[in-house]
């Protein structure tokens, strides 16, 4: 690919396979095409039937679930091969088939058995034909995680089920354990494990949020944010690089996947940023650390606000998409002021007003923000996010006729339909597979005993706690989609700091950054990988670059727990503002000092003063600290102003 093309929409493909396992799919499905294609738009009417108030709404848990999963897992069968190389290939094996009808069957057995299952079979047992069923439900569910999302949630998944079996001899984590019959039966058959929390919010709300997507796609709104972020800020130094950040701040509202992200929008962006001689590594850090930052900006927050709002009971789904905008709003501000760092060291300078999109044009096609809007404008006021999903929906559609092309036709609308239940499929098999992770948490009270044990570990110091914790997050968050790996986060990590006293809301914060960021940690930063392929840059320099623009996603948590008034709990304006204030200083010295650049060229020793500066200025709430990084933070770059002013009079003298 030469600097000056993007990636065709084939090689975004090839891309997306190689690092995303979400999009390892079957090209040719041959004739099994139709047959995808028509389970597909039933999966997608059915959950547009059921969110209808006027039509009964949501099934009961066991029997909405049973249908939401099992027709995802036969989804799934039919569209993704066993191995990578087996989606070039025509065709649907029969193997295959079979999975895909069982899988279907042993789900679609609950809806049939439904009154057994939850009423006499409690009383008088379940038979081995139930056991039977659940195995092969459980087995073909973990099969077609591995091949939809991966295989990291699939281990963590398999040594759950061992521990509920055989953990009886381990030390201190030990429990009663469960026979195969017993564990079997309450993963399967029970609102607590696989058809828990998750696969329920899946199962309504996320499922349509997911379409919301689809068809903001298909009204353009993605090149729409693309552009307004070029025309907002393209003139100003390193402005390509600048507009990347906040078209992936934009695309992170309705988007839920940091490696999808980086390529759809890394395709466009990339190419530009190398053209305006940022080098290779650093573009694809800037797509990748901005691409990930779009799984914490509300109201999607990667579809895992949903769930938190589950876990967080105190805490409703619109307050969460309110609080998460200023650590959101820190997160990007801090890439954002890396980007102009690196910017300003190597001197790149904004792109020609002529090339930029006109103030104008943009105007025009203001109206592509309505049903982002109106999602958004619902939920605040207190809207369900259901009646709100369908609302933003129905938007959708009817600004696609605003231009002719984009107007939706029936031939549009069906495929529509198809792509929304392509998409949901590795979010319903992730979330599904974390449940069963959530219900040997819960079954045999292991959340309880990592607390204890990371609490221990910690001596009762609260910042080693949230160290701890932080590795964990990280650790358990790599590889996994955004809902999956917060759910499991959130099960094995927060407990130990909700023990500790931390509040609720400020625990799974904390937990669900640290393993959003994981996409770009290395050596397992799956993000940057995927923008090192399109930059043509070392796969490794561009997993520590994005680390290095992204460490304001490593800190602000930390003080969002030190100071719950930064996700606005128990809060006052002017507390808020300070914290604010100080915060972005802190990240500005903090960003400065990774990127090796700030006001002018560093001595070593002005680097080391203005990251202690950065660090004391993020130190929550003690004025005493955080007025003396301020006084050391401009005492910086005043002396690197003169020395900057002193070099250019010299310079010019020369020159003259």
């Amino acid at each position: 690919m030469a600097e000056n093309e993007t990636l065709s929409e084939k090689e975004q493909q090839e891309l997306l396979a190689k690092y995303d396992k979400e999009s390892s799919f079957r090209q040719n499905l041959g004739k099994w095409a139709w047959v995808v294609s028509f389970i597909a738009i039933s999966l997608t009417l059915f959950h547009l039937w059921r969110a209808f108030p006027q039509t009964g709404g949501p099934l009961v848990y066991l029997m909405q679930g049973s249908v939401h999963l099992g027709t995802a897992l036969g989804l799934i069968f039919l569209l993704y091969p066993a191995h990578r190389n087996g989606a070039k290939k025509i065709g649907v094996p029969w193997y295959d088939v079979i999975f895909a009808f069982l899988s279907m069957g042993s789900v679609y057995y609950i809806l049939f058995r439904y009154d057994w299952i939850t009423g006499a079979a409690r009383i008088m047992g379940f038979t081995p034909l139930d056991i039977l069923v659940a195995t092969i439900g459980i087995f073909l569910l973990l099969e077609a995680t591995r091949r939809a999302v991966g295989v990291p949630i699939v281990v963590i998944a398999g040594l759950a089920i061992v521990y509920g079996m055989y953990g009886t001899n381990i030390p201190y984590f030990g429990h009663g354990g469960f026979d195969w019959s017993g564990l079997s039966r309450r993963l399967f058959f029970s609102s607590d494990a696989i058809f828990g929390t998750p696969i329920q919010i899946s199962s309504t709300y996320i499922y349509l949020f997911l379409f919301f997507g689809v068809m903001l796609t298909k009204t353009g709104v993605g090149q729409y944010f693309n552009d307004l972020a070029f025309g907002a800020t393209g003139r100003y130094t390193g402005g390509t690089a600048k507009a990347a950040v906040a078209a992936s701040a934009l695309q992170g509202t309705v988007t839920g996947s940091s490696v999808a992200n980086t390529v759809a929008s890394g395709s466009f962006t990339i190419p530009m940023m190398k053209r305006a001689k940022f080098r290779p590594e650093f573009a694809a850090a800037a797509e990748a650390a901005a691409s990930t930052g779009g799984q914490i900006m509300p109201p999607i927050m990667g579809a895992a606000a949903f769930i938190m709002a589950e876990y967080v009971s105190s805490v409703s789904y619109s307050d969460i998409i309110i609080i998460g905008i200023i650590p959101a709003a820190l997160y990007f501000a801090g890439v954002f002021m890396g980007t102009h760092f690196e910017a300003k060291r190597y001197g790149i300078t904004g792109q020609p007003k002529s090339e930029l999109p006109s103030f104008n044009g943009l105007a025009k096609r203001a109206y592509l923000l309505l049903p982002l809007v109106t999602i958004i404008t619902m939920l605040v006021n207190g809207f369900t996010p259901t009646y709100a999903a369908l609302t933003g929906i129905g938007t959708a559609y009817l600004v696609s006729f605003f231009r002719k092309d984009t107007r939706m036709g029936f031939k549009d609308i069906v495929d529509a339909f198809e792509q929304g239940a392509r998409i949901a499929l590795p979010v319903i098999a992730a979330c599904a597979s974390a449940g069963i992770i959530v219900g040997i948490v819960v079954f045999t009270g292991l959340g309880g005993k990592i607390a204890g044990g990371l609490l221990s570990l910690a001596g009762d110091n609260l910042f080693l706690l949230l160290f701890f914790t932080m590795i964990a997050s990280i650790l358990l968050g790599m590889g996994l989609p955004t809902t999956a790996n917060y759910v499991v986060t959130a099960s094995m990590a927060a407990p130990a700091l909700m023990a500790y006293g931390v509040p609720d809301i400020s625990a799974h914060f904390f937990v669900f950054y640290f393993g959003i960021v994981a996409d770009i940690t290395p050596p397992v930063c799956l993000a940057a990988y995927a923008g090192a392929g399109i930059a043509k840059a070392n796969p490794m320099k561009a997993g520590v670059a994005a680390f290095k623009l992204a460490i304001a996603g490593f800190i602000i948590p930390y003080v969002f727990v030190y100071s719950p008034a930064l996700l606005l709990q128990d809060a006052e304006v002017l507390q808020v503002i300070t914290l604010v204030a100080t915060a972005l200083l802190g990240m500005a010295a903090v960003s400065a000092t990774m990127m090796n650049y700030f006001v002018y060229r560093f001595k070593w020793y002005e680097r080391i003063l203005l990251l202690i500066s950065g660090i004391m200025l993020i130190y929550p709430e003690n004025l005493p600290i955080e007025l003396s990084g301020l006084v050391l933070f401009f005492l910086i770059g005043t002396l690197q102003h003169r020395r900057k002013k002193r070099d250019n009079n010299q310079q010019e003298a020369i020159t003259a």
